[in-house]
């Protein structure tokens, strides 16, 4: 339960319609499986205990008097599990019958939820037996048992108070003010839906549809429960569809499949954090009345997927849907800021590296969209100590063969000059050696724009910014910075995305500055003139930043669940000492270099993460890391 995870399992009991001494035993062995693995939480179907199909059979003296014996045995076979449970059942209260959600662990009913929306049409009759409860809670008891009965419940975990649960039925989900909105602002981040949803063609789509936008207009978790084998087939058929989505992400999905539960782990603390986040989310609250229960303490094993590249989708479909849609975002952000200075040219450090490549395609697609002639994109090649032949000619052929015009300014000279002028001996190949490169070639460009009346457009990317690896005053400013919300995870792809649909010039040059190492070339080659500065040796691997960054900023982990986080999504890739090792240098680095964030020049934002101080993300220069370091030092 550490971090805020919580194990969960929804699951189809195969049942038979009106015999609850066989619909108990088939519970038991649910509730064994959920204890087997040390669930903290097991969702039943709606009505499981005698069937949802009973029909006129509800309205039987003989099978309420099981129902209810059926609750208090269940609820005495929890006695010595963790597990809370949830399961349907029909109960009488007050001269009425009630289709119910209830709420058992360690011995007690914690409590128990009626349907508030009963369906009364197409194939549904509830109307004819259930009856729609009132919004009081009330005390009641079950066969000796003392519990509360009621639509305003919540179920509060003492020792993970992230987790707190909220229960509704099947149709509650379907209508247009579901009770889950009232419970969420109230509090429950965790929503349990006992259903009873019968498949018809084109249901199961627009049932995932449902839970998916539930969870994620509520910012929270949500297992869906659906009957399945053994409701009867006199008119309809059950497939015991079974979801578990969380914040609109999916978790786990089973269609047809009873007796096996679907297990995953919900992340209670996230929830809670982005609902914090989202400030407009908490804007009105009814009454509740909070139940509460405690878990054992002990750290859950995630079975979920962590995926290692956040910002990188997985499937090659989907990923060049985001490029295309990324790519076009820069673009339209740039045309605007052209279209405002009514500049009709741009200047462009380029290097032949992958960020700088990424920011002449979108200089082209934004030219094109406004209908300017490219040769008013002005891309200047810099060379000096440390460029290579490759780069410099992968360089010169991109902008030949995207028709942009393209200068060779060497500043080698300049740099020696500037090198005498301050008294360095141009042989210590220390930052100052480095950054004076990377500031001359700034001065270039400005001074380019202003001879051209253009803009300097900057290629710095997002992941560049977090570690502040660039040259404050040098390739960290420019007039307008295309790429500053786009990781270096994700400009390959960007690149590969165009090459793949060019012709075969460009995309001859292109695939080969996606094989280039990644590098400032600020050192001199080697003999071999190769690049000998290579900057994931420097700052470790981009894709273990890019990982630390998504969770740290997006998400606002602490080094502990972060470096949990890590091991799971980079299983048999690194081991724990070398992940410990970067991510100690992410927090040094992230926290010391804001100050190169708080001055940054415009740029548009792509996608959750960014680092603009007019942005998402404001933080003062001169905060210490003191806190992060002694939790992270804390780590084994």
């Amino acid at each position: 339960m550490k971090d805020g995870f919580i194990s969960c399992a929804a699951y189809s009991a195969t049942i038979r319609v009106a015999d609850c001494t066989f619909n108990v035993a088939s519970l038991k062995q649910a509730i064994d499986k959920a204890a087997e693995k040390h669930l903290a939480l097991l969702v039943l179907p709606e009505l499981v205990v005698t069937g949802y199909t009973c029909a006129d059979l509800f309205l039987q003296v003989a099978l309420q008097r099981e129902a209810r014996k059926a609750i208090a045995e269940i609820a005495l076979y929890s006695t010595s599990l963790e597990t809370v449970i949830v399961f349907g059942a029909p109960l009488v209260f007050f001269g009425h019958l009630y289709n119910c959600g209830v709420v058992v662990q360690k011995g007690r009913i914690l409590g128990i939820v009626p349907k508030q929306n009963i369906p009364n049409y197409q194939e549904y009759y509830e109307k004819r037996w259930f009856s729609t409860p009132d919004a009081l809670t009330h005390e009641v008891e079950i066969e000796g048992l003392p519990t509360l009965f009621g639509t305003h419940l919540l179920f509060a975990c003492r020792n993970i108070p992230d987790f707190v649960l909220g229960v509704e039925i099947c149709e509650d989900l379907w209508v247009p003010l579901s009770p889950s909105t009232s419970l969420a602002l109230a509090g429950a981040t965790v929503i349990a839906n006992c259903s009873a949803s019968d498949e018809l063609v084109g249901k199961k789509q627009y049932r995932r549809n449902l839970v998916s936008s539930q969870s994620a207009k509520l910012i929270c978790a949500y297992i869906y429960s659906d009957a399945g084998s053994g409701e009867s087939s006199t008119d309809l058929v059950f497939c015991g569809h079974n979801l578990i989505y969380e914040n609109g992400t999916l978790l786990g999905e089973q269609f047809n499949t009873n007796e096996e539960l679907l297990v995953t782990e919900l992340d209670t603390g996230k929830l809670a954090i982005e609902r914090m986040r989202v400030n407009t989310f908490d804007q009105r609250r009814e009454v509740y009345t909070s139940v509460y229960f405690d878990l054992k303490e002990e750290e859950t094993q995630i079975t979920r997927f962590v995926d290692p590249a956040p910002f990188v989708p997985s499937d090659p479909e989907t990923r060049d849907v985001r490029c295309e849609k990324i790519m076009t975002l820069q673009a339209l952000g740039l045309k605007k800021r052209l279209e405002h200075t009514q500049c009709k040219d741009v200047i462009i450090g380029l290097s032949g590296g992958l960020d700088s490549t990424l920011a002449l395609l979108v200089c082209v697609q934004a030219f094109d969209l406004l209908k300017l002639d490219r040769k008013g994109i002005r891309a200047i090649t810099m060379p000096c100590f440390g460029t290579t032949k490759r780069t410099k000619g992968n360089a010169t052929a991109l902008a030949r063969e995207l028709g942009v015009s393209f200068s060779t300014i060497p500043i080698k000279k300049a740099v020696l000059q500037h090198f005498k002028d301050i008294g360095h001996d141009g042989t210590t190949l220390d930052v100052t050696y480095e950054n004076c490169q990377a500031r001359e070639r700034t001065q270039v460009l400005m001074d380019l724009a202003n001879f051209y009346k253009g803009l300097v457009i900057g290629t710095g990317d997002l992941s560049e910014l977090a570690l502040g690896w660039a040259t404050y005053n040098g390739d960290h400013m420019s007039m307008y910075g295309v790429n500053c919300s786009v990781p270096k995870s994700l400009v390959r792809h960007l690149v590969h995305y165009v090459a793949m649909k060019s012709d075969q010039g460009l995309k001859t040059v292109l695939l080969d500055v996606i094989a280039t190492p990644v590098s400032p070339e600020l050192l001199p080659a080697t003999k071999e003139g190769a690049i000998s500065q290579v900057t994931e040796d420097i700052v470790g691997p981009y894709e273990l930043h890019d990982f630390f960054l998504y969770q740290i900023v997006r998400w606002g982990f602490s080094p502990r669940k972060v470096l949990r986080l890590a091991l799971v999504a980079f299983d048999g890739t690194y081991d724990r000492q070398f992940i410990k090792k970067w991510l100690q240098i992410f927090y040094k680095r992230f926290f010391s270099q804001q100050f190169k964030r708080s001055c940054l020049p415009d740029g548009p934002k792509v996608g959750s993460v960014t680092l603009s101080p007019r942005g998402d993300w404001r933080m003062p220069s001169d905060a210490s890391v003191a806190v992060w370091m002694e939790e992270f030092n804390s780590l084994e």
